[in-house]
């Protein structure tokens, strides 16, 4: 079978992008063809097109808005590596960037000159996203200078915002009802905050894993199995899954959070504590994530402005407002500080966390599946 697909770079993951129109109806059918394309089965995905590492494992089925005020709906991916399997349980605002320009570039959406804006609506979540593309002149650029932490590529300028993200998943911004909580893994204790925001997401107080929150990403990797252990725990108690049900990777995200100190990032460049406001490492999927996924940075930026949470009692200082009234959270992550701007609606209370990204179209390519596959029926 000959499947039409996009291969886009959104922030610092890469997602193959589907036209709805161009794949089976149902999920399970879409699982089986995208379990083939990309050769979950491998952990190297060498006889497919996965890049073999959680933030290249992705795919999204786009499709025109089918409600009023959404220009596209999104169904979000994120392939097993190593696992004949797909997790649907999250959204990824890094594909939501790349959508972005996807729509743009497939007629989805009419073009404005100077910057376009695409309403898109996450299936998987109900999450609602807002972005900004430039378009200068009415055109998408294939090329443009704007750079995002974590990766040295450039692209074109997208500003991401998520909408009223609280509690999209499980119903409430804290899905325990807890701001903070002490969470039993494996017979010891540890400080988490559960947040529903973007995605559902655990964080960590870095203190009660006997860590700063601004370790390297090899040091990091020591502590997968145990962050593994606690999002599966954590999963329980938000409701996510049942006790004695299989174990999703995708969510909770992980986080582990500490206050600013001075450190330096993957890239070799030093970062002192007055450059940000707090700091976190998070696992993507079965590894340690080279920067901080946008859903995850949504999380934390909701967690910063709840009163109680670890990330607000790791903050020792006032964010920054800007001229209109933002409030601007500056994160250390691995691969330096990223920024995100909070506004609230001062009518209706609802809230709109921002974030600046960059995106490029790498490919318009022709993939090649076994017929069984497309059809959803096991080769």
């Amino acid at each position: 079978m000959r499947i039409p697909a996009t291969l886009v770079r959104g922030g610092t993951s890469k997602c193959w992008l589907f036209n709805s129109q161009d794949v089976p109806a149902s999920k399970d059918q879409i699982e089986s063809l995208l379990i083939d394309a990309f050769n979950a089965a491998d952990p190297r995905q060498i006889d497919g097109v996965g890049g073999a590492t959680s933030t290249t494992s992705k795919a999204a089925v786009v499709s025109q808005g089918a409600e009023r005020g959404v220009d596209v709906d999104y169904l979000f991916a994120q392939v097993g590596i190593g696992d004949s399997r797909v997790e649907w349980g999250s959204n990824c605002g890094n594909c939501a960037t790349a959508i972005a320009l996807y729509a743009v570039s497939h007629g989805l959406v009419q073009t404005a000159n100077g910057t376009t804006v695409v309403r898109m609506r996450n299936l998987n979540t109900g999450a609602r996203l807002e972005a900004d593309v430039d378009t200068p002149g009415g055109t998408l650029p294939a090329f443009g200078d704007a750079q995002v932490p974590g990766t040295l590529a450039t692209g074109v300028p997208v500003t991401l915002a998520f909408l009223d993200a609280g509690g999209g998943t499980t119903g409430a911004v804290l899905p325990t009802g807890r701001a903070q909580e002490q969470l039993n893994v494996d017979g010891r204790q540890f400080t988490v905050s559960m947040i529903d925001a973007g995605a559902p997401m655990v964080l960590v107080e870095a203190a009660s894993l006997g860590l700063t929150g601004s370790e390297s990403l090899a040091e990091m990797s020591q502590h997968v199995p145990l962050l593994t252990s606690i999002r599966s725990a954590a999963a329980v108690q938000m409701g996510l899954r049942e006790a004695d049900s299989p174990v999703d990777h995708a969510v909770p995200k992980v986080g582990v959070v500490g206050a600013a100190r001075d450190y330096t990032t993957a890239g070799g460049k030093s970062v002192a504590a007055t450059e940000y406001d707090v700091a976190v490492r998070t696992l993507s999927m079965h590894a340690p994530h080279p920067a901080i996924g946008l859903t995850s940075a949504v999380g934390l930026t909701t967690a910063a402005i709840t009163p109680g949470t670890i990330v607000h009692s790791a903050i020792t200082r006032n964010l920054r407002k800007t001229a209109d009234g933002a409030t601007v959270l500056q994160i250390g992550t691995a691969a330096g500080p990223i920024i995100t701007t909070v506004t609230t609606d001062p009518a209706n209370g609802g809230t709109r966390i921002g974030l600046q990204r960059a995106a490029r179209i790498i490919s318009e390519s022709i993939l090649f599946t076994r017929e069984a596959a497309a059809a959803g029926i096991s080769a």
